[in-house]
């Protein structure tokens, strides 16, 4: 797959601060792509620099094989954190507005509003005013403002901020909708429950520099821990368990049961194989529950950043 978006060795200083420090990657075509980090990382100045808004102080940025210019600001759709909306315009005179600034005509962006209006079901807000509009309200029309003129690329920072659960899932339908037709989404958030629903692939910025980038499932299998956590239907804990202790290494587990199962994650060692596991758990008694720990973005992101 080709790479929509190319970064490369791209650093900022403001002052004495060093806000990125030769971070590169690269984004394909057709991804939703996670960009995490903790606060202060880096990651809206990278953001700044894609959008134009700030230069880089070295380093390059290209998309679809081009060196950034003014002409890719038509490419581009960006949510920021920080919502930019005139409070006192109303909706519909606003996103008009803001839709010719894209490029559009007069004529194609009201029949575009008018398509997104319907789609999102608000097509009786056209003539209230921002501040008329309660926070998550807002929020669907900024939406509708970044995605109405097509970009190739789309930046969400923090999407879902300020949703219910319903309309924050109506939005990440319409994400995976955009990407499934042909957009390309850079996606920050600290939701890392979002992360594991949206993202194709991740990188993760730390104090200025990248540490970690790649498909998802492949950090995924890179971080696993060989361990399966396991129910077993028993009437005797404490021998199995002692058992258990002297094949292999062993920790007490929490799920919820309906039964009282003896609970233990079990971490594979020596070459074993689940198999092997599933086998000998079944000499000792009734297996109710087998499941292999996957590292969870939440974890690999905390367990990424203390370590460096």
């Amino acid at each position: 797959m080709s790479n929509l978006l190319e970064v490369n060795e791209v650093s900022k200083n403001f002052g004495k601060f060093k806000a990125l420090n030769n971070v590169s990657l690269s984004v394909p075509k057709g991804s939703i792509f996670g960009l995490l980090g903790p606060n202060g990382a880096g990651k809206t100045t990278l953001i700044r620099i894609i959008n134009q808004i700030t230069m880089p102080d070295s380093g390059t940025v290209k998309i679809d094989n081009e060196f950034l210019n003014e002409n890719h600001i038509k490419d581009i759709g960006y949510l920021p954190e920080e919502r930019g909306l005139y409070k006192s315009m109303k909706v519909g005179e606003q996103a008009l507005y803001l839709a010719q600034l894209k490029g559009l005509s007069k004529t194609e962006a009201k029949a575009r509003l008018e398509y997104w209006f319907d789609r999102l079901e608000i097509g009786d807000w056209w003539n209230k005013k921002i501040q008329e509009l309660s926070k998550g309200m807002a929020q669907k029309i900024q939406f509708v403002v970044t995605v109405l003129h097509k970009p190739k690329l789309l930046i969400f920072d923090e999407p879902f901020s300020g949703f219910d659960p319903i309309n924050a899932n109506l939005i990440k339908d319409e994400i995976l909708h955009l990407r499934d037709e042909g957009a390309t989404v850079i996606f920050s958030t600290h939701r890392m429950e979002s992360v594991e629903e949206l993202c194709d692939d991740i990188a993760l910025i730390n104090k200025s520099n990248k540490i970690l980038d790649g498909k998802l499932i492949d950090i995924k299998r890179q971080y696993k821990i060989n361990t399966f956590e396991v129910g077993l239907k028993t009437d005797n804990h404490e021998v199995v368990t002692h058992e258990l202790a002297e094949k292999f290494e062993i920790s007490t587990a929490n799920f919820k049961t309906l039964d009282n199962e003896l609970k233990l994650n079990i971490k594979l060692v020596n070459g074993d194989l689940p198999n092997d596991l599933i086998n000998y758990l079944t000499t000792k008694g009734e297996l109710s529950h087998f499941v292999e720990l996957i590292p969870s973005v939440n974890d690999i992101f905390i367990e990424t950043v203390k370590n460096n």
